[in-house]
């Protein structure tokens, strides 16, 4: 028998906790666990207690005799661990909500991994992940860390090429509900099909091939797209439909997340018409937490609920489990993970971190090569490359500069005067959580105007 593993959850009070301890109970006969830590801050005490109570009754129905230690101290709590998974937002859901309500006031996309938003989550979180890993080499040097904290690609990359950490997956939800609903539109089993993904986390395409080895892309784009009905592929973004003459040009699948770059107007309309209704998706989710904590509670729930699926990210801790099966078991489990290029992607640069298909086993990520892009797809993909390395950079030095000139790359947000107003409006909102940014910060809060206008936006919090 293999020696007993140490997982350790950083992030542990999080709502998707339950997927997880489901997602290690379902391989149980892959994994040999001593011992699961689910770690969080104070401010997340009480809802790591709730879960963690329940995540104790998931095992003790399982008939499994898994410990499962609930802490606030990460640095003890990663000693000797073999597996460390990320799942946790620097602010809580109230900084997402100043991620959306920000930019939404002014008429720009304000989402959680895209635009205006998705940057200043990679300027709280790469911090903080920087400091997992300083106690990581202390703790565990050995330990794979398996990162789903969004942005992932971004987060990736941080700890790879900035941090150092080289073993380090991300991963995200979003191929495994594409290759699901894609299935389902054609009425075969998904095992029967074939998926390559190619691009960045939330910003990639794939191809589809059937069982006999014939590649039928078209003839999804066509099952999935043609009927002008759209595709509810997640829970968490607006299904506007596509416009198929542009995916027949591509000849590719999109991303989920492609809606919000290729039907732009729609998008940022529906956004904008939730915000002026107290209904931003940030707002939403902090309603549907509060009622599955509710049902967390209750000392006879011993598996996890179905309303966990109207979360968003389900699927997102089933996923890490398999990654964890498969690099202890040697599997060459092939999925779509957050990795080195390796040269896959020959419009990308070779040690960047793309989101790819590869085969997992002891090594980690095997990434399959792409190749060569089209140039319509190749360039605006070398933009949001750009942009996450300029985001990185801005983060990690909390250079001012950089964050401007990340948001003046980015798509999402308008260049000018007003990009300038949202990210210093942002970084007075996110003040707590940017120390980086602390000298100009402190220079921002000289302005009335700017005060003034994010403490009354955000009263209606």
């Amino acid at each position: 028998m293999s020696k007993k593993l140490k997982i350790v959850t950083i992030g542990g009070g999080s709502s998707y906790t339950p997927e997880l301890i489901e997602g290690y109970i379902k391989r149980k006969d892959q994994l040999n666990i001593g011992k699961i830590v689910l770690v969080d801050i104070p401010d997340g005490e009480e809802k790591l207690n709730i879960v963690g109570e329940m995540a104790r009754r998931m095992v003790k129905a399982a008939g499994l005799d898994w410990e499962v230690e609930l802490t606030l101290d990460r640095f003890n709590a990663l000693k000797d661990a073999d597996f460390v998974t990320t799942q946790f937002r620097v602010g809580l859901l109230n900084a997402r909500v100043k991620d959306e309500r920000i930019p939404l006031s002014h008429g720009v996309l304000g989402q959680e991994t895209n635009g205006a938003g998705g940057m200043f989550k990679a300027f709280r979180t790469i911090p903080v992940i920087g400091q997992i890993i300083d106690d990581m080499r202390v703790q565990c040097p050995d330990a794979w860390l398996i990162d789903f904290t969004n942005p992932a690609g971004i987060v990736t990359e941080a700890a790879i090429k900035h941090f150092g950490w080289e073993k380090t997956i991300g991963l995200c939800n979003v191929p495994i509900n594409l290759e699901t609903n894609e299935a389902k539109a054609l009425g075969v089993p998904k095992e029967d099909l074939h998926f390559r993904f190619a691009g960045i986390n939330h910003f990639h395409w794939h191809r589809v091939w059937d069982k006999a080895g014939n590649e039928i892309t078209e003839e999804v784009i066509e099952a999935v797209y043609g009927n002008k009905q759209g595709s509810k592929e997640v829970e968490n973004i607006h299904q506007a439909v596509y416009h198929i003459e542009q995916l027949r040009d591509l000849k590719l699948l999109p991303c989920s997340y492609h809606r919000y770059y290729y039907i732009e107007d729609e998008m940022l309309e529906h956004c904008i018409e939730d915000f002026k209704n107290g209904k931003t998706r940030a707002q939403v989710v902090k309603q549907t937490e509060k009622e599955l904590f509710e049902l967390y509670k209750d000392p006879a729930l011993d598996y996890k609920p179905e309303q966990l699926t109207q979360r968003g990210g389900t699927h997102y801790s089933d996923a890490a489990c398999e990654i964890i099966a498969s690099i202890v078991n040697d599997k060459g489990t092939l999925m779509t993970v957050s990795t080195r290029n390796n040269g896959a992607i020959e419009d990308l640069p070779y040690d960047c971190i793309v989101e790819i298909s590869a085969k997992i086993d002891a090594r980690g990520a095997n990434v399959e090569n792409w190749g060569k892009l089209m140039p319509a797809a190749r360039g605006t993909l070398q933009i949001m490359k750009a942009m996450e390395e300029t985001v990185i950079r801005a983060a990690i030095d909390g250079d001012y500069n950089a964050a401007l000139h990340a948001f003046t790359i980015n798509p999402l947000v308008p260049g000018g005067k007003l990009a300038k107003r949202i990210l210093d409006e942002m970084l007075y909102a996110h003040k707590k959580y940017l120390p980086q940014f602390a000298d100009k910060i402190a220079e921002i809060e000289k302005d009335e105007e700017i005060t003034s206008y994010v403490d009354e936006l955000m009263k209606s919090n």
